[in-house]
Parts: C-alpha cells; sequence; structure tokens
C-alpha cells in the first residue's frame, strides 16, 4: 500500500493474510473481493449509540467467522493452522476495506539503515513474522532509501509469500532534485488521486493511504476520486499516543463513518518518551542524543516534557497491577481504541520489540474502568460533540 505524505510533515525529519486470503499491498497481491457487509446499515431504534455500536461488531464478528468458516473448509484447514491462531495476534480490517492487517505492525524509521545494522533488521522482522505480524511499514525517505532496500531484501532472504504480508511504503520526501520529491505525477508516476488510482491500476499497489494529511485533506481527496471515479484512500497513518489524541479520537472517527478511512497509527511511545529512558535526562545511546532529532530532546527537557515525565510515574501503579511494562501498557492503551486498524512499533532491539509485542496480553485487561484511570491522570481527553458511532 501507497501512503502519500503531508509535506508539512517534513519539517522535523530531513487473521490472517494467508493463503485463505490472499491480500497484499505494494506490489502484488490479489483483488480485495471480500463480500459487502450488509449488517453495517443494520440498526436497533430501542439502542443508545454505544448499544448499536456494540451490534453491529457483534454481527460483523459472526459474519468474520462465518466467512472464515467457509475459507477453511473450502481449503480443508483448521482454525488451529491459522496465523491467528498459532501466534495469538489479533487482526483488523484496515478501516472499511476488506485487507486484514495485524493489529500491531513494524515501522523501519530512523532503525533500518540507521541506527541498527542490517542483521539486527532481519532479527527484528523475524521476530515479527513470528508472532503474527504482517504489516511492515517503511518510505521512500527513510535512510535516503535504504530502509526500503533492506526491508525487501529480508523478504527475499526468508523466503516469505509475499501474499502473506502487507507492505506500506510513503511519498514525498525523495531524492534532492525539485523533481524528485513531492506528489507530482512524474514523481509518482493528475496529482495525487489521479496518480495513486493509476498505481494502483497498474497493479503496482493494492490500496492507497495518507500520512499526517487533515481531516479536511482527505475528505477532499475522497470527494475528488468519487467525482472522476477514482480510487479513494483507505486509511490515514496519524501519531497517537498518551499525550497525543485529538485527531485520531476526534477527527478520524468521523471518516471512519462517512467514508470508512481507518487509521494506521504510528509512534505509540512518543519516540521514545513513554518508555521510561528519558525519566533522568537523555541517555547518550537514545535517539534523542542523535545530532538530527534535537527538537526531540528539546520536548523532552522542557516543561511541558518534565509534566509528562511525571504523568508517566503515575500511571507506573496501573502498569504494575496489571502485570505488564509501562510501555506495554501505552501500547495496549493504543490499541483498546476500536478505531485503530493497527499500531505501527518501532523498535532498535529485539528485546524492546519482544517487550512491545507483549501488550497483547494486556489488551484484554483494559477494561472500562482502567481506562478511566489513565484519563483521570492525564486529564487530556478530547472532547467531541458528536457520537459518530450513532
Amino acid at each position: 500500500m501507497l501512503a502519500a505524505r503531508s509535506g508539512a510533515a517534513g519539517s522535523q525529519i530531513s487473521e490472517d493474510n494467508t493463503k485463505l486470503r490472499k491480500q497484499s499491498a505494494f506490489p502484488g497481491g490479489g483483488k480485495d473481493k471480500s463480500p459487502k457487509k450488509a449488517s453495517e446499515n443494520v440498526k436497533d431504534s430501542s439502542l443508545s449509540p454505544s448499544g448499536q455500536s456494540q451490534l453491529r461488531a457483534r454481527q460483523l464478528a459472526a459474519l468474520r467467522e462465518v466467512e472464515m468458516n467457509w475459507y477453511l473448509k473450502l481449503c480443508d484447514l483448521s482454525s488451529e493452522q491459522t496465523t491467528a491462531c498459532t501466534t495469538g495476534m489479533p487482526h483488523r480490517n484496515l478501516g472499511k476495506s476488506g485487507l486484514r492487517v495485524s493489529c500491531l505492525g513494524l515501522g523501519t524509521w530512523v532503525t533500518f539503515g540507521g541506527q541498527i545494522s542490517d542483521e539486527v533488521a532481519e532479527r527484528l522482522m523475524t521476530i515479527a513474522y513470528e508472532s503474527g505480524v504482517n504489516l511492515f511499514d517503511t518510505a521512500e525517505v527513510y535512510a535516503a532509501g535504504k530502509a526500503e532496500v533492506i526491508l525487501g531484501s529480508i523478504i527475499k532472504k526468508k523466503g516469505w509469500r509475499r501474499s502473506s504480508l502487507v507492505i506500506t511504503t510513503k511519498l514525498y520526501w525523495g531524492g534532492k532534485a525539485e523533481t524528485e520529491r513531492g506528489l507530482s505525477r512524474k514523481h509518482i508516476i493528475e496529482e495525487i488521486v489521479r496518480a495513486m488510482t493509476h498505481v494502483i491500476n497498474q497493479g503496482m499497489a493494492m490500496y492507497w493511504g495518507t500520512s499526517r494529511w487533515s481531516a479536511m485533506e482527505i475528505m477532499e481527496a475522497y470527494s475528488v476520486a468519487r467525482q472522476f471515479n477514482m480510487i479513494p484512500p483507505v486509511c490515514e497513518q496519524a501519531e497517537y499516543h498518551l499525550f497525543q489524541r485529538e485527531k485520531v479520537e476526534v477527527q478520524l472517527p468521523e471518516l471512519y463513518h462517512k467514508i470508512g478511512v481507518g487509521a494506521m497509527t504510528w509512534s505509540p511511545l512518543a519516540c521514545g518518551i513513554i518508555s521510561g529512558k528519558y525519566g533522568n535526562g537523555v541517555p547518550e545511546s537514545s535517539r534523542a542524543s542523535l545530532k538530527c532529532y534535537q527538537w526531540l530532546k528539546e520536548r523532552i527537557v522542557s516543561e511541558e516534557g518534565r509534566k509528562q515525565q511525571n504523568k508517566l510515574k503515575d500511571l507506573s501503579p496501573i502498569a504494575e497491577r496489571l502485570g505488564c511494562t509501562l510501555p506495554q501498557l501505552a501500547v495496549a492503551w493504543c490499541l483498546r481504541n476500536e478505531g485503530v486498524s493497527s499500531v505501527l512499533l518501532g523498535s532498535s532491539t529485539p528485546e524492546q520489540l519482544i517487550e512491545n509485542l507483549g501488550a497483547i496480553q494486556v489488551l484484554p485487561k483494559m477494561t472500562s474502568h482502567v481506562v478511566n484511570e489513565i484519563d483521570n491522570i492525564l486529564r487530556n481527553k478530547p472532547y467531541s460533540k458528536k457520537d459518530y458511532r450513532s
């Protein structure tokens, strides 16, 4: 899948896709032929908005179970042989598309081709893959294109079936020349929507989405696509963590219910701030110590950064009570949002990745009571006048 990145973002940076459901993205893979979910339109006027949402969720879950059982029977397989069952990794639809992605994905920003060696990158991908992750995210700008190359080389070396993976990449910050960056047709093969439609029609990608676009820009892209019979975006990549909530919790739900755009979120640990490593300053080996991440260091040592560290200390007892680490609690908190299709993890060591993947075990413990406890500590829950679930 391709993601068109907003140019404004550049100021800070110089169950199951197995043979049961062969869908992939960029490049190759089968066309999405998921049946239309008629139950999405079912409403019960006697139920509250939240009750209607729960009813729809149960209906969709039942429909997916029937569909999966049909595929398993067709392929002479049992549910025990599926990736979701053998690894315990939940999968979700990407927005309202039929593409199923693991609820945790692996990102390559900073790490691949930069902070870590190729050997460590291979180890990270292997751990993720064997844990049920099928979503791997990269971009042309990451390590000046090296991240994409390393990612592809590892997949080829491991011999993983391409149809079992969902690879997402992003376009905008390409080369140094004026014609090597941006979202012009020349750069990505009429502008944005038409170019993305062309890429998909040529078989180079299966879906396209946006990254760091405003809700208004996404809505405009959707309108243009519908007006000229082109292909609209299916998801938005957005920053989402304990200290960044407005867009994912207020703006994107409206887009999901109106036009089906899902959320693929990144930086669940706020570039490492939530990991706890910056509680006593900036360690020499940390990301914030790198020259090109001076902005992150300034954020950490600022007054707001110190307030965030104090809130993290207040959250630690909750993590201890749930039997998890603070990073696992933070990732599970992101996953508890049903509007999030997948959370992208960024790890520089196998130990970090294994720890973060453990958030899957914490997710069932994220009750409404626990979420309210966290909200009472953070005191930053965004307010929305509308309930888009109704």
